[in-house]
Parts: C-alpha cells; structure tokens; sequence
C-alpha cells in the first residue's frame, strides 16, 4: 500500500487530506513537532491515520529538515504532503535532496517568494490583464483603503493582523506607522468592495492544471475582515482561468489559493490554505490528486468534478464571527448565522471519523 506522510498535524486542514488519502486506499502517517503543539493533534485520533509521529524541536529549528529526512527514510519512498507554510518553505529550499527519499508537488523557493509578495503578484496581474485593486504611493486621494506588508507571513503576523483598514486620513497615518514597524514600505490600496472568494488549484510537476475548487466567502473573523468561518462551494470557469493564468506563469508547482474580490485578485496563498477541508467536504479528489501527481501520473483536468453549493462553517470560530457582526450592528449575518446551524456542514466533523472533531473540541477548551 502507498504511503503518504502529512507534516504539521497542528493544522486543521491535515484532518481533511488524511481522510480523503486514506479513504483513497493509502497508507497515512501523520508529523508534529512538540515546540509547535503542546496537545496531541485530533487528527493523530484518525481512523484513516495509521501513525502519529512527533518530532522534537519546532519546524522553524534549523536542524528540523534533517530530522524530517530522516523520518521520511524510515518509509519506502512515501509522497510528502506539507500542510504548514514553514516546512513547505523549508522543503523548496531542499528539493533536490529530499527527491532522494520522497516525492512531491513543491515549487521552488523563488517561486514561493515571488507569490508570497503581493507586489509582485499584482505587477504579474497587469502584465496578464487580470484585475487588481488600485495602489496609492503616497497619501490616499479617496478612502477607505488597506494597508498590508508584502507577505505578513514571513513576519510572523496572524491572518487576522496581515492588513489594516483606514477610513480617513487620521486612521492611515495612525495604521501606516503600526504596519511599518514589519514592513518599512507596506501596500496600500483601494477597499475592493464585493463578496470575496478562492479559487484553489491544483498543478502538477510541468504546471499543468489538475484540479480546481472554487469557494465564497460568507462570513469571516474580526468582522471587519480575516479568515474565513463559513463558505460556500460554487463553480466559475473565469475565475480558475485566471487564477491558473497567474499560477502558470510562475511556473508554479503544487497546492495554491488564489483569493479574489470582486473581479479583482488581492493574493495568493502558495500553499495549503485555512479553507482546504471545503475539498474534503465537497468531494473534490483534490488529494488524491496530488498523490497521483507528485508520484509522476500525468492526469487530466476534470471541470467541475466537486460538489457546488456545498456551506461548510468552522462552528466555534463561526460563533465568535456571529457575535462580532452583531457588535458591529450588522445583524444580518448573525441571522444568517443562525440558520446554518441547520443548513451548514461543521468543517472538521464526519460520521465515519467522529474522533478528531471530538479532540479539536477537547484541545480548544484546554487551550483556554
């Protein structure tokens, strides 16, 4: 049976993409560093994981790449899924050598850093005639306007601090002093008004498009703008047209977000991203998918090939983004909320694996 080992249990999307491996017929074993996760991870209580691994250390240590080799040697040849950003950047700086003991879908550090910079990625947009929101070099003529450093994820910030909102001129000096202490000369633009949405590609080792998910945004956590809490699948040919325009032409290699508002694309996430259980939910093979890849199948794009209209919701963080809109006096979506108690899927829950969401519950309460 082939094996593939998920890094990084920490995160919620690991649960998904182990279910929909093993439920694939492979083998799953599951990493986590002890430094980065005090409790077991839920999904180490997967009926669809075969082991839990911990390595000591934290996934930043500078020895950690070794220890994960030398994991992946105890294994014959296993695929690599990377579900953290650290040991994904980690593993392109590597390529060549952990080719030796694993395969993958892993793009090249350049690559990486060029999608991680939102500068670069909307420079990439103009050359493409893909829509992007309006830049201000200097104080902003109108407002209200986002204020973002280039990649808020090499600064260590959280999701929900990676941009700030200035409605006038005293809240940009205020909010562009704050940013600037991570990034000296930090992006800002236009507030693109609109639902936002994802488009989530698949692409193999010669950038070919092999699977695509699209999701919208339905609420989010602070109100004001973050994560996403619950979303929605839906299915538009345009939007993964020019998502994967984008994507290609990096010549990119593996599992990437591209987030949208409106007609405009604001990032990319080149990497597995916080909504990644919608795949699970919406019966996307798009794990599988990547296994058969990175072993070197040529597969063919299949349009389409999920469940739309699918509302998937993070139900403890689902509740505080209720809670924040109704403070806000924004108590439409609280109601909306309300009603998908009865009409949304949890995002970590499954009838034929109850025991991570139970662990994910048990951690969180722990935790506070």
């Amino acid at each position: 049976m082939d094996t593939v080992v998920i890094t990084d249990g920490k995160y919620r999307s690991s649960i998904a993409a182990a279910r929909m491996l093993g439920r694939g017929g492979y083998q799953v074993a599951v990493t986590q560093t002890r430094d980065d996760q005090m409790l077991e991870p839920p999904v180490f209580s997967s009926r669809y994981v075969r082991e839990g691994r911990w390595l000591e250390g934290a996934a930043a240590d500078p020895d950690y790449p070794n220890k994960l080799f030398a994991l992946l040697e105890s294994y014959e040849h296993p695929v690599l899924f990377c579900a953290g950003a650290a040991t994904l950047n980690a593993m392109a700086k590597q390529r060549e050598r952990f080719a030796q003991v694993c395969d993958f879908l892993i793009a090249p550090p350049e690559v990486l850093d060029a999608l991680n910079d939102k500068e670069a990625v909307h420079r990439r947009c103009g050359e493409l005639g893909i829509p992007v929101p309006r830049e201000f070099d200097g104080m902003p003529d109108h407002f209200p306007v986002i204020i973002k450093p280039h990649c808020g994820e090499k600064f260590g910030l959280k999701a929900k601090d990676r941009y700030a909102v200035a409605r006038n001129s005293e809240e940009y000096a205020v909010k562009l002093k704050a940013m600037s202490r991570c990034d000296p000369a930090p992006i800002v633009q236009e507030k693109v008004e609109g639902a936002g949405a994802g488009a989530s590609l698949l692409l193999d080792r010669e950038s070919r498009l092999i699977a695509a998910l699209c999701h919208r945004r339905i609420r989010e956590y602070p109100a004001s703008g973050g994560p996403s809490t619950c979303c929605e699948s839906f299915y538009d040919e345009k939007l993964i047209d020019r998502a994967y325009r984008l994507l290609a032409s990096f010549r990119f290699v593996g599992m990437a977000m591209v987030e949208f508002k409106g007609n405009c694309v604001l990032e990319v996430n080149p990497r597995v991203w916080g909504s990644f259980p919608m795949t699970e939910r919406a019966n996307s093979p798009f794990a599988v998918r990547y296994a058969r890849a990175a072993r070197g199948e040529r597969l063919d794009y299949e349009p389409h090939d999920y469940q739309t209209g699918l509302r998937m919701r993070f139900t403890l963080n689902d509740g505080a983004a209720m809670l924040d809109y109704l403070r806000h006096g924004r108590p439409g979506p609280f109601f909306q909320g309300m009603g998908d108690w009865f009409r949304a899927q949890e995002a970590l829950s499954a009838k034929d694996d109850p025991a991570p969401f139970r662990r994910y519950l048990r951690n969180t309460l722990l935790k506070r």
